[in-house]
């Protein structure tokens, strides 16, 4: 059986405490949920632990992100795409302390 293949690993610690980790995996096969053959979470949360943005494609759910609690769909386009959106996100958070 040929398993999904780590294609790229991040985790960062900001000053103040928070965490930004994105983890991409390519999957031997696409899939109706993951037309693209990539399983991806993207985590950004507070020095709290709070998850505040989450990118993620979890089976059964396709592609998504939450936003401070509230879930929504995510229209996939590129890899670059989705990390400039998450970037973008987590900036936003960033930019009202």
């Amino acid at each position: 059986m040929v398993r999904a293949r780590l294609i790229y690993r991040s985790k960062l610690l900001y000053p103040d405490g928070a965490v930004r980790e994105m983890v991409i995996w390519q999957l031997p096969q696409e899939s109706p949920d993951r037309p693209h053959g990539l399983k991806y979470r993207l985590y950004y949360g507070d020095p709290k632990g709070r998850c505040l943005v989450r990118y993620d494609n979890e089976t059964g759910k396709g592609d998504h992100r939450h936003l401070k609690g509230q879930e929504e769909s995510y229209h996939f386009q590129t890899v670059e795409k989705l990390v400039a959106d998450f970037q973008r996100d987590i900036d936003h958070f960033r930019s009202k302390k």
